[in-house]
């Protein structure tokens, strides 16, 4: 038969296992709290972290220029803040949309002729449409809920609005990239709107706007494509992370640069005057014609360098060599300067 445990062994056992229980619910309750973010493979994020920063400190700006030109319009104190930037699909903002709201669509104006640019919406949620449209008829600003179309008076209101809110986003845009927003469209119907294409990427910027009592959005949707060409013709100056150059620094490298070169050949053309031909007569030309060039015989002629004029002179001889007699000089401050540099 075997030994019957003792009272203080028996309390040790369930000690154990008691134990045992804690460091297996700790263990449970360390993996549930582990933080897991999704990853869609399908839709790949298209803009980093610091691109999405970068356009969030521009549109934090825009929000306090909204903020001033809404109250100063309203005669009200408006509240107006950045709440999300995300990227998004385009059918995910379009479909979150109501039937009918007032969207309008802008075009930002860069100086970017391979670039369709007009596909920029600003999309105001009803509430705020509606508080608008009453404070602007002469009412303290109250709000209703809409389930119709917007009437041609309550579009003319808001045109007003909306083109001036588009024309802010120069302002906060101004110490990056040179626009000129304007709108081309407005539109009341989300569903009948098709100004991207369903797959497309938006960068969506949505502000929380108090107006009296009424709080609701503002959505800003910038296409991925008009984005890029944006980002692309930011200035160096203002980009997060360059390292601004010690002057001195700079001024070395120059000189080194220069003292690099300074023996490198160039090759020097002395032209006298440029003409154009036809094909026939160049083809039919023989030893002894002659080519009118329309300018007189002591003229100066012009010295080419990499086909820039950098000197005009006078054509002589130097011993049994043509030469030319140096009489102006162009870019004089830049050889100046480099001349003072090399030597």
């Amino acid at each position: 038969m075997a030994d019957a445990m003792s009272q203080s062994q028996i309390d040790e056992l369930l000690k154990n296992l008691s134990s045992g229980e804690e460091s297996i619910e700790q263990i449970e309750n360390e993996t549930n709290t582990k933080k897991v973010k999704s990853y869609n493979f399908k839709m790949p994020k298209k803009f980093t972290k610091e691109q999405l920063s970068l356009v969030g400190t521009i549109f934090e700006g825009y929000a306090r220029v909204l903020s001033s030109y809404l109250t100063s319009l309203l005669r009200i104190y408006c509240k107006v803040e950045m709440a999300q930037i995300e990227e998004n699909r385009y059918f995910e903002f379009n479909n979150a949309l109501p039937d009918y709201t007032m969207i309008s669509v802008v075009s930002l104006g860069m100086d970017d002729d391979t670039l369709e640019d007009g596909g920029t919406l600003i999309q105001i949620n009803n509430a705020i449409t509606m508080a608008m449209i009453d404070r602007l008829e002469g009412g303290a600003g109250e709000t209703t809920i809409l389930d119709r179309d917007f009437t041609e008076i309550e579009v003319g209101l808001m045109s007003r609005v909306l083109e001036r809110m588009a024309q802010l986003l120069k302002e906060p845009f101004a110490n990056y990239i040179d626009i000129n927003p304007n709108v081309t469209n407005i539109e009341t119907n989300s569903r009948a709107m098709q100004v991207l294409g369903p797959d497309d990427i938006v960068i969506l910027i949505t502000f929380d706007i108090v107006i009296n009592s009424t709080e609701n959005t503002v959505s800003v949707a910038i296409p991925g494509l008009v984005l890029e060409a944006m980002m692309t013709k930011f200035s160096d100056k203002y980009a997060r992370g360059v390292k601004k150059l010690d002057p001195k620094k700079e001024s070395e490298r120059q000189v080194s640069l220069l003292q690099n070169i300074k023996d490198t050949e160039l090759k020097v053309r002395a032209v006298f005057r440029d003409t154009e031909l036809d094909l026939y007569d160049i083809l039919t030309l023989t030893p002894g014609d002659i080519i009118p060039l329309q300018l007189p015989i002591d003229s100066n002629i012009e010295v080419k360098i990499g086909g820039n004029i950098w000197f005009d002179g006078k054509l002589g001889l130097l011993g049994n060599n043509k030469a030319v007699k140096i009489d102006n000089v162009y870019n004089d401050e830049f050889l100046r300067n480099l001349m003072g540099v090399v030597s």
